[in-house]
């Protein structure tokens, strides 16, 4: 069986519709994949790619360790299963089965030897003399699942191939393709818009909106920790509760504050991942809780509602209702008003009566009111620290540290300044020592929660690092944005050196033949590129390539200064960044501006900067695509 690998995939029509973005994903062998989202989101556009289908724009994909962009369908031993089935219907079960293996000319005795084991498999042995039109579709999508079993692929493709069944045979055909996954011990990817079907059967789930994946994830995480809004609406059933609220931190409990000026408390142990600015009651946030996070009571201190209709499913109740205590003009969608809870064994609520939603706080979601991403991240992004300036030097957690020259130059007369840290830019030191309260493995990493007054410091540290440590710790400087009065005056450094330039070809004979050489042109430096990647950026582009102008990005630490005799990069040196425990130097080439690391005793005013074409990505500046 085989692995499959798509890096940076995408697929851009003619017209400039970008169908696919920038879909990436390793694929292990025997795993069941599944593909999800709303129609037009990209999902079959994907599969069909895996497949052979359609062609890829740019990007790579791998079946094993074989590279397959341009492999033909037939060659991929991939089998696919489509939503119509597909089958001949002029054909009985069994020549629809072994159509495929007769074309590749293989033995008639293992033809029914295949045949006639895939049969027993799907329990249609009783039907291999039928033709398609004389069978359920249950009955057929077994047939067309067979035709694609016969074959022994490495990978089965499969798309939406139960959306023409009724709800209770796709449950049941749901359980026999999961059974089969078990028993064939290869790898399927599966695409669906019903997340139920997703959640499952997938060992994990591509969430896709409009070409642009949302999260890749176990249906367990995806469903705890959802990375945005859309995903935490896209799967459960009923949909998730969204209103929007304010927070307001109040010593060890937050109070969610609801439009309609109700409020619900949760402790502040249960929120404390929240960046603080949102708890000052100020900014707005998403408050998502689903409806099975809901216990519903006659009187207390949850979000008071009027019931608008009950469904009764027997061993589950949906409440349906709208915030306050009366209904008001009833419309289709209030969102913002509306609210679902799912109980158990609950006969005595009825259309009319005014009810209190309790959340469970374990169970609570808050998103960017903006973005509609996370405010719940498992790795908070940075943590937000007051410092003061005072001279040479600056004050920050109790202790006081020389001030880096580039923080003093940006923040001239400020006396006050605030610093975001990310948890990776806190490493192990000696400038500052906090109390780990507790330690939380996350995706194996370990995040140390460190005591800071009443809030947390997050760190990302070494498993030597237990609870209760005193754990001490330095700052890597260039990763810290530097703000006064909410204003960025100080970016953090970017790990990519980022440039643009032209590109070109020559052609040469060697040995006879006609060879191709590609190159990288930026100012003065010409960089040969790999003769594949040129391939791919003239595919993609056609001959207006040796005419446009392409992005190449590079990390900052693959750029090494040479001598000036060696082939490179003209630059200027415009100025040095002394970040106290690194150094860069700011230099311009061909207009353009980057940093490079330099050693605390450089002293040049002109240098010659080099990299290898391995270490190039290049993105077109037409397209946002990454092409290689």
């Amino acid at each position: 069986m085989a692995n499959l690998k798509l890096s940076h995939i995408y697929k851009v029509y003619e017209n400039g519709h970008k169908a696919v973005n920038d879909f990436s994903i390793d694929i292990a062998d025997q795993e069941f994949i599944v593909f999800v989202g709303p129609s037009g989101c990209g999902k079959s556009t994907t599969l069909r790619m895996i497949a052979g289908l359609e062609t890829i724009t740019a990007g790579d994909m791998f079946i094993g360790d074989t590279l397959v962009n341009d492999m033909e369908p037939k060659d991929r031993d991939i089998a696919m299963v489509f939503q119509s089935y597909a089958l001949y219907p002029h054909m009985t079960v069994y020549e629809n089965m072994a159509f495929g293996l007769r074309n590749r000319k293989m033995p008639e005795a293992e033809i029914k030897e295949r045949v006639m084991k895939a049969a027993k498999m799907l329990d249609i042995e009783d039907y291999l003399d039928r033709k398609p039109k004389a069978m359920s579709g249950g009955q057929r999508q077994r047939v067309a699942l067979g035709r694609a079993l016969v074959r022994d692929p490495k990978v089965f493709l499969l798309d939406e191939p139960l959306s023409n069944l009724d709800a209770k045979l796709r449950a049941t055909m749901r359980t026999e393709i999961t059974a089969l996954h078990k028993s064939l011990k290869t790898t399927f990817i599966y695409v669906t818009h019903d997340q139920v079907e997703a959640m499952t059967m997938g060992t994990r789930i591509v969430v896709m909106k409009l070409g642009y994946v949302q999260q890749i994830d176990t249906p367990m995480n995806l469903y705890n920790a959802p990375y945005n809004k859309f995903v935490a609406g896209f799967i459960g059933t009923p949909q998730m509760n969204f209103f929007n609220v304010n927070l307001k931190r109040e010593g060890d409990n937050v109070r969610i504050i609801f439009s309609n000026g109700d409020t619900v408390t949760v402790p502040y142990e249960k929120v404390s991942k929240i960046h603080s600015r949102y708890l000052d009651g100020s900014v707005p946030a998403i408050f998502g809780i689903r409806p099975e996070h809901i216990s519903l009571e006659k009187d207390g201190d949850g979000l008071k509602f009027v019931v608008t209709n009950v469904e009764r499913l027997g061993n589950e109740t949906i409440v349906y209702g709208k915030l306050g205590d009366h209904l008001g003009e009833f419309t289709m969608k209030d969102e913002g008003n509306n609210i679902i809870v799912k109980v158990v064994d609950r006969d005595d609520v009825e259309v009319g009566d005014v009810v209190y939603a309790v959340p469970n706080p374990n169970k609570v979601h808050f998103f960017d009111a903006e973005t509609e991403v996370t405010l719940m991240d498992k790795i908070p992004p940075f943590n937000t620290v007051e410092a003061e300036i005072a001279g040479d030097r600056m004050k920050l957690l109790n202790t006081a540290v020389a001030l880096p020259q580039v923080f003093k130059d940006a923040v001239k007369d400020a006396k006050k300044v605030e610093l975001n840290i990310p948890p990776q830019a806190i490493v192990p030191g000696s400038d500052y020592h906090l109390k780990v309260a507790r330690i939380e493995n996350v995706d194996e990493q370990h995040l140390a929660y460190l005591t800071c007054g009443d809030s947390y410091l997050f760190a990302l540290v070494g498993d030597e690092v237990k609870e209760g440590d005193n754990y001490g710790f330095s700052f890597q400087n260039e990763k810290l944005n530097v703000l006064v009065n909410g204003e960025e005056i100080l970016k953090a450094v970017d790990d990519e050196v980022s440039l643009t330039g032209g590109f070109s070809k020559t052609e040469v004979k060697e040995n006879g033949d006609r060879v191709l050489h590609f190159f990288y042109n930026i100012g003065n430096y010409t960089v040969e590129a790999a003769q594949e990647h040129g391939y791919k950026i003239n595919s993609i582009d056609g001959d207006n390539c040796y005419k446009k102008t392409y992005r190449y990005a590079l990390d900052r630490s693959h750029v090494r200064l040479v001598e000036p005799q060696e082939p490179g990069l003209n630059a200027v040196v415009k100025e040095q960044l002394d970040y106290g425990n690194i150094r860069f130097a700011k230099v311009e080439a061909d207009g353009q501006e980057f940093l490079i690391r330099v050693d605390p005793d450089f002293k040049q005013d002109t240098v010659r900067v080099a990299f290898d074409s391995q270490d190039i990505s290049v993105y077109s500046t037409t397209i946002d695509m990454k092409i290689c």
